[in-house]
């Protein structure tokens, strides 16, 4: 079984090495796999960087975002190019661990569909998280586990991984931003395909800049929100799985 990451990325010259370079080692001998760099308009070294890492291991591809620039659109772009059998989403900046996302392909290989991680459950761990994000995510969660009737607690994490499938059913993807990390889960909901939540953590970027702006996102976040509860009350079995 062959696993793709997609890392989005955008000016993360400080610390698109370091990430690259322990994702690669965690997963060497254990897993068929590509890391595929999405240039998300990068104005830095990022690419310069991916291409001199890309020269010493086969296993990592860049790919550019032609399109607007945006979260969004640099993760779509990934999941229009990858090649393996499942896709896991990791971010550039090292806040997720590549312990972790061993744990995601190994239940995938066990036969899970998607595999969400949770920072919030027994068993996980979250380092230096911002007070005022911190009150917004709970919130913000608590309301999609009421709103969608299912009992994860993480939604809006991006790091998830999904079997080929499955990202073929979720079709087709709108968001242009951040807001990315909530259609897909929320679609795999709606659409049928069963999940699997396990604990994992999280660290704050030690550095760079964060890309995700709370005032730009909240309309665009709750945008998603309606759009995906209108097709779970709207449109009766029309897009569920076969």
């Amino acid at each position: 079984m062959k696993f793709s990451i997609v890392i989005p990325a955008y000016n993360e010259e400080e610390v698109i090495a370091s990430t690259l370079e322990d994702l690669s080692s965690s997963l060497k001998d254990k897993f068929e796999y590509e890391i595929l760099v999405v240039d998300d308009h990068c104005t830095d070294k990022t690419v310069e960087i991916v291409k001199g890492i890309q020269k010493e291991n086969p296993n990592i591809f860049i790919v550019s975002n032609e399109k607007r620039g945006g979260f969004g659109m640099a993760v779509r772009c990934g999941l229009e190019n990858f090649t393996g059998d499942a896709v896991a989403i990791f971010m550039a900046d090292a806040s997720d661990s590549p312990e972790d996302l061993i744990s995601y392909f190994k239940a995938i290989e066990n036969g899970a569909e998607c595999v969400f991680g949770s920072r919030f459950i027994k068993g996980s761990k979250v380092i230096d998280y911002p007070k005022h994000k911190l009150f917004l995510n709970r919130f913000v969660n608590f309301m999609i586990k009421v709103m969608f009737r299912h009992k994860y607690n993480d939604t809006t994490n991006a790091f998830k991984c999904y079997r080929r499938e499955v990202i073929e059913g979720c079709r087709p993807f709108i968001s242009r931003h951040f807001n990315l990390t909530v259609e897909i889960p929320l679609k795999a909901f709606i659409r049928g395909y069963k999940f699997e939540v396990i604990p994992i953590s999280w660290t704050n970027r030690a550095a760079g800049i964060s890309k995700l702006k709370l005032k730009e996102m909240g309309s665009r976040y709750f945008f998603m929100f309606v759009y995906c509860l209108l097709e779970k009350w709207l449109t009766g079995n029309d897009y569920k799985r076969d």
